[in-house]
């Protein structure tokens, strides 16, 4: 069935900027933690390791990496990306919604380490500039040369006339870009933003809101906490195991991993593709072929990539092989849909790196 969307413009027109050409999104909201050393060199280090699933070890100076922390039972408290600022120092930059429960945590997980835990979630603005024209934009106000900085690597540099700026290409779109932090008063912020779209003017960058941010990240598979992941779910039904450094020393939640994974998935994590009208939307239950509950919706939407309705959704591993029948419940009617690859969407290959979570 073809999809219908809603009348031009909005998060449509969004979307397809980002795709195509270039937007900017306001993500201010999310939160920062600056974790470094204490009174000797190497405290920071034990601690983001304690706190943290990846291997922060293998990070070097300037790179930065998704990783996510984790309660004793393996589930998540959330998803982050690690930045290595310098030789025992780091920034975890961390969700909005999970903001103040994630600072508290990680200073009350950090005590026993000799570190400073710094929270800088209202030092900066920051703004990710995402499409395979935002290079174009930022470098239109930088002097440091982003061809040098690859997927998933930062720096610091002018920017705008404001000196020492980070400028990172990562994001949560599927696309090539980048994010950058400046000073979080009304007046500089004021002045980037408007700077950022004048330079943007000529590749028809346009202001994007979290409805299109939203429907980007799905159609890339990057994972939203409380949707996706969540205190109830492990790092193995989720599948981001490759994110999840077991060999590395002890950290918060491996035991209960090693655990889970010989107990073998009771759940797994799908994508979905609608065959008959209808949209799955977050939540909405799944059945098999003989009317059966079994699982549910995690995020779900209109592609406008695709041009087809498309969800992510827990079910049991029997029934996730590609090529699969199951059926969504939305209203009263159980419509049909079926196991397809994931991400729904990645970028073409002839293009620059586009950034989805490099492990």
């Amino acid at each position: 069935m073809p999809v219908e969307y809603p009348s031009s413009g909005g998060l449509i027109a969004e979307h397809r900027a980002v795709r195509s050409s270039v937007g900017v999104f306001d993500v201010s909201h999310m939160g920062d933690i600056r974790i470094h050393s204490g009174k000797k060199p190497g405290g920071a280090l034990a601690a983001v390791q304690h706190i943290s699933m990846n291997d922060a070890s293998k990070l070097a100076i300037g790179q930065a990496r998704y990783s996510a922390m984790l309660y004793p039972e393996g589930t998540f408290v959330d998803d982050v990306i690690v930045h290595r600022l310098g030789d025992d120092d780091y920034l975890l930059v961390i969700n909005a919604g999970t903001r103040a429960k994630d600072i508290h945590w990680v200073r009350e997980n950090t005590k026993g380490f000799d570190c400073v835990v710094e929270d800088l979630s209202d030092s900066y603005t920051q703004l990710a500039i995402q499409g395979p024209r935002g290079v174009d934009v930022v470098q239109k106000l930088t002097d440091v040369k982003l061809g040098t900085i690859k997927n998933y690597w930062f720096t610091h540099g002018a920017l705008c006339g404001l000196k020492n700026t980070l400028i990172a290409r990562t994001g949560y779109t599927g696309e090539d870009g980048f994010e950058i932090y400046v000073p979080s008063d009304v007046t500089t912020s004021e002045v980037v933003w408007s700077k950022v779209m004048d330079a943007g003017g000529e590749f028809g960058i346009i202001p994007c809101g979290l409805g299109a941010r939203n429907t980007l990240r799905l159609e890339a598979k990057m994972a939203l906490y409380g949707h996706e992941i969540s205190e109830k779910i492990n790092v193995w039904e989720a599948g981001l195991d490759r994110y999840c450094k077991m060999e590395k020393s002890d950290f918060i939640g491996r035991d209960a991993l090693e655990k889970a994974r010989a107990a073998g998935l009771k759940r797994t994590l799908v994508g979905l593709e609608m065959i008959d009208r209808g949209i799955a939307r977050d939540e909405y239950r799944c059945f098999n072929e003989a009317g059966d509950f079994i699982g549910v919706v995690t995020s779900g939407s209109p592609s406008p990539t695709l041009g087809k309705n498309i969800a992510l959704a827990y079910v049991p591993p029997v029934l996730s092989a590609l090529g699969t029948i199951l059926y969504v419940e939305v209203r009263t009617q159980k419509c049909k849909a079926k196991v397809v690859p994931t991400p729904f969407y990645k970028r073409p290959k002839t293009a620059a790196p586009h950034t989805a979570h490099v492990a």
